[in-house]
């Protein structure tokens, strides 16, 4: 977990705060969870709760900022990596279906479906910042691999689309749409390989 800022130093309690609430978000939804268990949980006062956060919604929207600071510190881990562009793709893409099969992705999807007049631009500010972040990054790795003529691309940024596709159908949507009733019998792991595998297939230039 994060604090508010990157500059400041961590606060243990805002940290304990932000992981019993998306645990209790992810669990009991939007309308079930109640800020005094989060508190308890926490190990802090409702007062101290308060001040840190005025209300709900404002947690909530905390919770999921956190979230997309998670994710893009986990994927700056990879960015940083050496390695064969084939490799840094595989590796993208099993961080990327582990990141998309997170029952609180999820949960926030849902309750934006539920409600989403209020959570509306909280969510889409969390979703494309996956889609532009880590979307330009796999377009990049496309056009390196073009270079270096392991894969004959058109158009880069389709081709990125086509990879996310792959991913997200199984890990997410399928779940999605099913109340989770659905899941995956592969590992995220080895379904970032399929597709990394497959969108090669497709893509890939075949020597001779």
């Amino acid at each position: 977990m994060h604090g508010p800022s990157s500059g400041a130093e961590p606060d243990p309690r805002r940290e304990a705060i932000l992981r019993h609430a998306r645990r209790r978000f992810t669990a009991d939804g939007f309308a079930g969870t109640k800020m005094e268990a989060v508190a308890r949980e926490a190990g802090v006062s409702t007062a101290t709760l308060y001040a840190q956060f005025a209300g709900k919604s404002d947690l909530f929207s905390a919770v999921i900022d956190d979230a997309a600071e998670e994710f893009t510190v986990q994927m700056k881990r990879v960015f940083e990596r050496d390695g064969s562009a084939r490799d840094r793709l595989i590796e993208f893409a099993a961080g990327y279906a582990r990141f998309m099969a997170d029952p609180f992705v999820r949960s926030v999807f849902r309750l934006v479906m539920a409600e989403r007049p209020r959570f509306r631009d909280v969510a889409v500010k969390f979703f494309e910042k996956g889609k532009s972040d880590f979307g330009a990054y796999v377009i990049q790795v496309i056009q390196d691999m073009c270079v270096r003529g392991e894969l004959r691309v058109e158009h880069p940024s389709w081709a990125a689309g086509q990879l996310f596709g792959m991913i997200e159908h199984p890990v997410f949507f399928m779940p999605l749409v099913t109340g989770d009733e659905v899941m995956p019998v592969r590992a995220c792991d080895q379904i970032a390989a399929d597709a990394v595998e497959t969108f090669l297939a497709r893509y890939g230039v075949v020597r001779r």
